[in-house]
This record gives structure tokens, sequence and C-alpha cells, in this order.
């Protein structure tokens, strides 16, 4: 497998406006408190279907990058995370704002941005052909295994209550089996819907999950609340030796994120506070931390940037997401007649490694765009929720309707919403389920096929030497999860 690729399609006129688009739409929304990564590329993504493969990935992936980097504006300027990963860098980057300037701590956040996501992009070429010629040989019983430890792997580890992760893990799968069956063509659940043959709508059940509840969440809150930022000391900047002086941490961060990206179930939240606890270990002023450190925000803020590289690496090279945020991406993949994993650079090579070597564009354009418009982006946190609620209204509502030019759709959106919105605020864990969701179509025809080989014996799944890898691998993900439980109820209970 070569590596040899056409750079100049990268540099397309529809490639760099994309790029463009997307950079502006991911930094102004994941600027806005609670909003994010997610909800960004679920408001892109109806945007991608009449333009072509490449630069429709490459868009959403510049939003992507750029909503990571956009919700530590509000966590820096305000002290209020643009999503929970920029948790980490409000703590330091507040009080640097406060007690010195708002800008240099925003220069801090945006250099540790791009270092992350380049590192974590030359990763992604690095290590994505290995993987494909590792998944090249491979059969049905090692994928259904590596969609199953997917699904293990976010269910035991992007909560705390495991237990209603699992669920949510089981409800997702329950919703992949609803339309045609693949084998046997019949219908499945339904209801007598012929919108619903060719299963629930990909963009409905987002746009309901991600957009929909959280207009219903702003909606049960204040209203009326809107955040007022102080617009003096804005400017981004930053001098050649203050940025000598953080240069370790955000190697830190950088290869932190990058390796958490990789396992399903991380994603950027951890990976900031993996990374934000060693640099804080390895500083010699560890008490400083909290109050203004600049290490503080580089080390969170490149790893969470680099975790987008590494999830795009099981991602490109196995076909399974690690994130709800990858995941929307392979339903674009989806959506354009495409199917991440080996076959992708087999078949169309100028796809994968166009979006492996683009994502090093998606990098600089946040770069540029954030050198540029923070400051002004900064100003926007002043915007009311009523008016927030409405562009979010109008752009989710377009984007069902275009997918399928259906009415069913929006009450399909606007129900999946109401049903999310209830299990939110029971604490289910939505990432499971949509990660179930999206993978459920590989864990059940890997699963159906491979018992048609080995004629329904599961002894396939254990005398294959990959698969059995996996198998252990599953087994000890359960076993600690089991474990924590146990630590957590002893925890409690000696309180």
């Amino acid at each position: 497998m070569e590596l040899a690729f056409d750079f100049s399609s990268l540099f397309s006129i529809d490639v760099l406006i994309a790029l463009l688009i997307g950079s502006f739409a991911g930094m102004i929304i994941g600027a806005i408190p609670g909003l994010g990564a997610v909800l960004a590329i679920v408001l892109m993504l109806p945007l991608t279907y009449t333009m072509e493969p490449l630069a429709a990935i490459l868009m959403l992936l510049a939003t992507y990058q750029c909503a990571e980097y956009g919700g530590s504006i509000s966590a820096i300027v305000i002290g209020i995370p643009g999503h929970p990963a920029s948790l980490v860098t409000a703590i330091d980057g507040n009080a640097l704002a406060k007690n010195s300037s708002p800008g240099k701590a925003l220069a801090y956040s945006l250099y540790a941005s791009f270092i992350g996501g380049v590192v974590s992009a030359l990763l992604l070429i690095l290590l994505s052909v290995p993987l494909v010629n590792f998944a090249l040989k491979i059969s049905a019983p090692e994928y259904f295994m590596i969609g199953v430890l997917g699904l293990i792997g976010v269910s035991a580890l992007s909560t705390k209550d495991i237990n209603k992760s699992f669920i949510s893990g089981i409800l997702g799968l329950m919703a992949g089996t609803v339309g045609m069956d693949m084998f046997t063509g019949e219908s499945r659940f339904t209801l007598g819907r012929i919108e619903l043959m060719e299963g629930i709508g990909l963009i409905a059940l987002l746009v309901g999950m991600f957009a929909f509840s959280e207009v219903f969440d702003i909606i049960s809150k204040d209203l009326n609340k809107k955040y007022v930022t102080d617009k003096k000391g804005l400017k981004v900047k930053l001098t050649t030796k203050e940025f000598k002086k953080v240069i370790e941490p955000i190697g830190i961060g950088s290869i932190v994120g990058s390796i958490v990206g990789m396992f399903p179930g991380m994603g950027a939240g951890p990976s900031s506070w993996f990374a934000y606890s060693i640099a804080k270990s390895r500083t010699k002023n560890p008490k400083t931390f909290g109050k203004g450190n600049p290490d503080g925000i580089v080390a969170p803020e490149s790893a969470n940037n680099a975790t987008v590289g590494g999830a795009l690496i099981p991602l490109l090279s196995l076909g399974i997401p690690g994130s709800p945020a990858t995941a929307i991406i392979l339903g674009a993949f989806i959506i354009h007649g495409l199917q991440p994993g080996p076959k992708l650079f087999t078949s169309n090579p100028d796809i994968a490694y166009g979006i492996m070597y683009g994502f090093i564009l998606t990098t600089i354009f946040m770069l540029v765009m954030g050198k540029f418009v923070t400051s002004w982006f900064s100003r926007l946190l002043t915007v009311s929720n009523p008016v927030l609620i409405s562009m979010v209204l109008v752009f989710s509502l377009i984007g069902v309707y275009v997918e399928r030019n259906a009415y069913f759709d929006l009450w399909l959106a606007l129900i999946i919403g109401l049903i999310t919105f209830i299990l939110y605020k029971f604490n289910y864990s939505i990432a499971s389920f949509i990660l179930a969701f999206i993978l459920s179509g590989i864990i059940e025809e890997n699963l159906r096929r491979s018992l048609m080989l080995s004629g329904g014996s599961y002894d396939i799944f254990f005398t294959r030497t990959y698969s059995l890898i996996l198998f252990i691998i599953i087994v000890l993900i359960i076993l600690f999860s089991i474990w924590n439980i146990f630590k957590k109820k002893k925890e409690a209970g000696e309180s």
C-alpha cells in the first residue's frame, strides 16, 4: 500500500471553502457555552449532502477541530466551558484572564491546540496504514469482536453509572435493528411505516438527540440568560519567550491526547484531565496550578485537540468510531456511499489519504482563524438564549427535512429529542446509545456472517488468534468495570 497522493486536490476551491466554513462554524458554535463539538458537527452535516466526499469530510473535521478549541474561549473569558473537555482549561485559563490578560490565556490555548492537532495528524498518517494492513488480515469474527470492543469500551468508560450506560447501549442496538433485515429482506419494527423501511434516519436521530434535546434543556432553565464578558484585553498574542516555557507541557498533552483518543469511550474530557495531572506532577511549582499557571492551560488544550486525530485512527483504519463526534462523521461517510476501514484505502485511496493529509490543513485553518477572530468570537458570548435557540432550531429543521424531504422525519426528530431530554435527566448515556446505534450494523452483520461460516458454532470466535485476543481484551474491560463498581461502593460505604 503506497502513500502516493495528489496533494493538489487538497487545494481546490471546493476543499478550501469547505475548510473555511467548517473552521468558522466550529469555532463560533464551540465558543457558546453548552453547545460543543458534537452539536456543531450535527448542524453542519446537512450542508455536506451536495458536496464532494473529500470536501464534506474535511469540513466536518475542521468543525470538530475548531469546536474543541472554541470551547476554551468561553472557558477562559467568562469561566464557563463551551463543552466538558474545556472544564480543565477554565481552572487556570480564567484565573490567568482575570490576573493578567484574557488575550494571553487565549493565545496559550490556541497555540497548544494547534500543536496538539499537528502531532495527532502525524500519528494518524504513521499509524493508519499499519492498522489497515492488520485489518486486511482479519475477517467477520474479528470485526464482530472489534464492534463489541468499541461498544463495551464506551459503555464502561464514558459515564459514572455503568448500568445505565449498558442499558443505553442496548437501546441503541435495538434502534439499529429497525428497518429491513439485511439478510432476509423482512421488515423489522417499522410499525407499518414505509419511512422506517430504511431504518431510523441518521440525521433525524442525531438532530433529535443533540440539537432538539439541547433546546429543551435550555428552555427548561433560564430562557433569558446571557453571558456578559469584559471585552478588553482580548488580543491573542504571545512572545517567543513565553511560548518556549510551555513546550514541555504542550508535548505531554499532545502525546497523551493522541493515545487516549485511540481508545473508544475516552475522548477529550479524560485526556484533558490526564494531561493536566501529568503536567502538574512535573512542574516545579504545583501550588500555582489553579491560579493562572500557563502549563495548566496548554496541557489540557493540546490534549483535547490531539484527541481528534487520535479518534480518527480507528475510524479510518478499522471503521470503528470511538466517540459521538466520530460516529457522526462516520454517518457522513455512509451518506456519501463510503465505508471507513481497509476497503476505503483500496477502493477510494484518494479519499482516505486526502483525509489523512487534509487533517493537517484543518489545524492550520484553526490557527489562522483563531488568531484573527478569537477576540471577535469572545464578544459573541453576549448572545441571549432566545436568539441561540432560534438559530439552532432553524438549522436543525432545515437539515432534517432536506435529508429525505419527509415531514415524518421532523416528527421523528422531535420525539427523539423529547425522549433524549428525559433520558439525560435520568443520567442515561447518550454517547453509549449513539455509538451502539452506529455500530449495530457492523455487529449484527458480522455476527450472523460468522455463524454462517461456522455452521452455527460459536467456536469461531475463540479458535482464531485475533478474535481470541480481542475477546480477552473485552473480558478484561468488563472485569475492570465490575472492580470499579465495587471500589466505588466500598468508598461510599466508608464515607
